[in-house]
């Protein structure tokens, strides 16, 4: 199923948008840093086919990936709501007025503050965790969460050609999660997928 003529319109608007303001900003965290769409099209199909229902976001932005995830979780069986977290109040304002204009603020539940520590406090299970936010601190973030997942679970992360340093301490931690299978999908960036059955 692919998203609706609103949605997109909203997507486009969206995409627009980050790419004007990021041309301008100097600074990286007034910087939106939207995915591309390829990537997102991409984590659409995969959360769609294989009916992921509990998905938690790592770095929301200004909703553009959430927008994306949620609307894949329409119309699956048992699936919640999306969770995502942002630590930067102007960017969490945006993406609710972004989620809203898409029709999915029911969908969606945005959690303010700092990722390592809301991910402390998140009971779970999750079946999908896409990490898009602070590549140091995933390391951490990903340790804290595998006793949060479900058996069969899905790990997405971005960047992973366009910033390889900093996402090396993150693919380092699967040398220790050898029950996952994983591979790097050359879109955008760069998407690592980790999935364990």
């Amino acid at each position: 199923m692919t998203p609706d003529t609103h949605l997109l319109d909203v997507v486009r608007k969206i995409e627009a948008f980050g790419r004007s303001n990021d041309s301008r900003e100097t600074e990286r965290a007034r910087r939106m840093l939207n995915l591309e769409r390829d990537t997102a099209e991409l984590i659409h199909i995969l959360v769609r086919s294989s009916r992921r229902k509990r998905i938690l976001e790592i770095g929301t932005s200004n909703g553009y990936s959430a927008i994306w995830f949620a609307d894949a979780l329409r119309g699956i069986p048992g699936s919640q709501r999306l969770i995502t977290l942002e630590r930067d109040r102007e960017k969490v304002e945006q993406a609710r007025l972004n989620i809203a204009s898409a029709g999915l603020s029911d969908q969606i539940e945005i959690l303010e503050g700092s990722a390592t520590e809301l991910v402390k406090t998140l009971p779970g299970p999750f079946d999908c965790v896409f990490f898009d936010a602070d590549r140091i601190s995933a390391p951490e973030q990903l340790r804290l969460l595998v006793p949060k997942l479900e058996n069969d679970a899905l790990l997405l992360a971005d960047n992973i050609l366009s910033h390889p340093e900093e996402v090396a301490g993150y693919l380092k931690e699967f040398d220790h999660l050898s029950e996952f299978i994983t591979t790097t999908a050359t879109v955008g960036k760069g998407l690592h997928i980790a999935y364990r059955s």
